[in-house]
């Protein structure tokens, strides 16, 4: 299946997680778009400065970022991170992450939850 760049669903998150400002999720592939029940989330978050996702946990599901663009600040497993294009991170086992953009252009991650 292809899906062109710009013909994506798109929904605007207010405070995400608790988070300051609007992330925007472009999905990717919706989780009904998978053979497999386990996918929950393939989407590429959009964060503009000052915005970010609020500090939650990832129960019986990993999370996985990989930065495309822009700089921010992660917070995962308790340890903080600034984070740059090309970086990855993996989240779960019932630990916790947050995410947040203090830079000064947008930041774009793709996020990828998977469920066991």
């Amino acid at each position: 299946m292809l899906k062109r760049n710009g013909n994506y669903e798109k929904e605007i998150r207010e405070n995400m997680k608790g988070g300051p400002g609007a992330v925007t999720f472009e999905h990717l592939f919706k989780k009904e778009e998978f053979g497999g029940e386990h996918l929950r989330v393939c989407a590429k978050l959009i964060l503009p400065p000052g915005s970010g996702i609020g500090l939650h946990p990832h129960c019986n599901e990993d999370e996985v970022y990989i930065v495309l663009k822009g700089i921010g600040t992660v917070t995962d497993a308790g340890v903080t991170s600034t984070v740059y294009p090309g970086d990855t991170v993996l989240t779960g086992k019932g630990d916790s992450h947050s995410l947040t953009n203090n830079g000064s252009e947008t930041l774009e991650v793709i996020a990828i939850v998977v469920t066991y």
